[in-house]
């Protein structure tokens, strides 16, 4: 079958990935399936797994297929598996588990402690299989296109995981914040939108993403590239601040608004990183401030992900690009190049 192969850690991403043929994977478990890929998203962690950022945490061995939002069709099933069957079109949640260890059993899959993340320690979607297990898929509606959806697996669940988070803290009439409105960003406004009656900011540096904002349902937009961030949402919030505010850029100057974003008792999410926190403690205790990390999101989360997009609720702007282009779309990333998702397509 066709794939893409990293062989390397490299920060230039304009041949970090060769196009080769290798061997079609097969079923090793009677709980495995076999999925065509229809769609897999390019993610800005291919970006930083490229460039080597995730060795503190994930061991790669090289060559490797990256790739964890994959979408597509069942090819073949496990002799074990019920719950889907050659033909049906799934969504892959991006972590294989175990089922079995304390945090499966409390259906905390990030928690998993014998999982396993196609596209970091196993091969991932940027090929034409992929090999996964029954617990990992989630079975879509007749209507919901799976090229289209594919990054959904990644971006969609941690949006929509971190926006449910947040949900908790709002009551009708507060005010959410949502910083950096792309690829993460754009769902995560619309999953807010859908999921509360609190009263949104955007916050971008891009007018077009700022009109984007607009159009999915934010009340008001920031500029932050031209104006101050604490004294735009002090007019806006009549001086109180907000109680929630989701950060999907998690650079150091988004994580420096915190004082000037939040209301007092606040939570900071953070959902996008690459940046460090500077903030003292005294600020903290003074505010009763909160930092929230997110990562992914739980196999029930992306179910409920699942039924708003057949919903209509929430809808994500894609481009599609064959397979032959990653190398492309990587750079066209790496420069901001892309709004909403990549898709490539094998």
């Amino acid at each position: 079958m066709r794939a893409a192969r990293l062989h390397e850690y490299t920060d230039d991403m304009h041949d970090a990935f060769e196009i080769e043929e290798i061997p079609r994977p097969e079923i090793q478990s009677p709980n495995d399936v076999l999925v065509e890929i229809d769609g897999a998203g390019w993610c800005q962690t291919d970006n930083h797994i490229v460039e080597g950022m995730w060795t503190k945490y994930v061991d790669i061995d090289f060559p490797q297929t990256l790739g964890h939002e994959n979408a597509g069709t069942i090819a073949e099933v496990g002799e074990d598996v019920t719950t889907v069957e050659p033909g049906d079109t799934v969504i892959v949640h991006p972590l294989d588990t175990c089922g079995e260890c304390r945090a499966c059993r409390q259906g905390k899959d990030t928690y998993c402690e014998n999982s396993a993340f196609p596209g970091m320690n196993r091969d991932g979607g940027f090929a034409e299989y992929l090999r996964t297990s029954a617990r990992s898929v989630v079975p879509l509606p007749d209507d919901v296109d799976p090229t289209t959806v594919a990054p959904h697996a990644d971006a969609g669940i941690t949006a929509y995981h971190t926006v449910k988070k947040a949900v908790g803290g709002l009551n009708p009439g507060d005010y959410a914040i949502v910083l950096g409105i792309g690829g993460l960003g754009h769902i995560g406004l619309q999953a807010l939108d859908a999921m509360s009656a609190a009263k949104i900011i955007a916050i971008d540096v891009k007018e077009a993403a700022l009109g984007l904002a607009e159009t999915l349902g934010a009340d008001h937009t920031i500029d932050s590239s031209s104006t101050d961030v604490g004294t735009a949402i002090e007019e806006i919030t009549d001086g109180e601040g907000a109680q929630q505010a989701i950060d999907f850029v998690g650079r150091d100057d988004t994580l420096a608004l915190t004082e000037d974003m939040l209301a007092l008792g606040g939570d900071h999410h953070v959902a996008g990183y690459g940046g460090h926190l500077h903030e003292t403690s005294q600020t903290l205790v003074h505010g009763e401030w909160a930092y929230r990390g997110s990562l992914i999101g739980q196999y029930t989360e992306l179910q409920e992900l699942m039924a708003l997009v057949a919903q209509g609720d929430v809808e994500l702007q894609t481009e599609t690009y064959d397979l032959a282009e990653i190398n492309d779309v990587a750079a066209m990333l790496e420069a901001g190049e892309i709004e909403g998702r990549a898709v490539l397509v094998p």
